[in-house]
């Protein structure tokens, strides 16, 4: 248990600090820590990130941060793939689903270490309007908006993961928000899609013990609490390069499983 708690407070804390990292790092957390596979940490995984993105993403909307309008498209896009991700999950074997998982941790790893480049300026698809201060609709953007959410979705109910580590590259390339706005919007996305992920997996027969998950998600409260107060204290740099080293040590010890499994 207290491997669990240890753990979900690791993840909390990156999930409040990155906006992206945490929620792909609780499904190996809870492999470890618990022993499950890719399939059975998922709900879990997915009900501890919600919870934590949901309070996480309160606190960047009394700061004023939160794009609430592109965060409600891109969940709105996100839940179908969600449901459809959910589906997958059940019916692809689980060592297919931890390799690609760690697949998946290696890229997030590499791009977190390259680092990222900020808002497209004046060519960006969604651009923030002086006058109003809020983000002009057009086709364009809405459209790169929804794409976005579905990806996340998809992902979100295979995996089991947040999603943010889509959203927050993603926001960075097609809009000009300053990083506080994208790791705020993308806190709300993934509290929407991870909690609407969450009721399709108990829809579809998940039953994940309480005691454990009741403890991992507590826990991952505390730690997105902590995380949130940490993020305006610490170099944007030093967490990206932190975050992909722990990322990349994860996903090296989730593929020799898969493979040695």
């Amino acid at each position: 248990m207290s491997l669990t708690l240890l753990l979900g407070a690791l993840v909390g804390a990156v999930l409040g600090l990155t906006g992206a990292g945490g929620g792909i790092l609780a499904v190996p957390a809870l492999m470890a820590s618990q022993g499950w596979s890719v399939a059975q940490a998922a709900p879990v995984a997915l009900l501890a990130v919600a919870a934590g993105a949901a309070l996480g993403a309160w606190e960047g909307w009394r700061r004023g941060e939160v794009r609430y309008r592109a965060a409600a498209l891109m969940a709105a896009s996100g839940l179908p793939g969600a449901a459809l991700g959910t589906r997958a999950a059940h019916w692809l074997p689980a060592a297919w689903l931890a390799a690609g998982f760690s697949l998946v941790l290696l890229i997030v790893a590499w791009r977190a270490w390259r680092g990222g480049q900020g808002g497209s300026g004046s060519g960006a698809l969604c651009r923030v309007m002086p006058e109003t201060g809020r983000l002009a609709w057009r086709p364009a953007s809405i459209a790169a908006l929804s794409g976005v959410g579905l990806f996340t979705g998809f992902l979100t109910g295979l995996l089991g993961v947040g999603g943010g580590f889509v959203i927050v590259p993603a926001l960075r390339r097609i809009s000009d928000l300053g990083m506080h706005a994208i790791v705020s919007t993308s806190l709300l996305v993934i509290a929407l899609v991870g909690g609407g992920s969450v009721l399709s997996a108990y829809w579809h027969g998940a039953r994940p013990p309480i005691l454990p998950t009741l403890a991992f998600v507590a826990a991952a409260l505390a730690g997105m609490a902590a995380g949130r107060w940490l993020i305006r204290r610490l170099a944007p740099r030093q967490v990206s390069r932190g975050f992909a080293l722990l990322a990349a040590g994860v996903a090296a010890a989730m593929l020799r499983h898969a493979v040695m499994g």
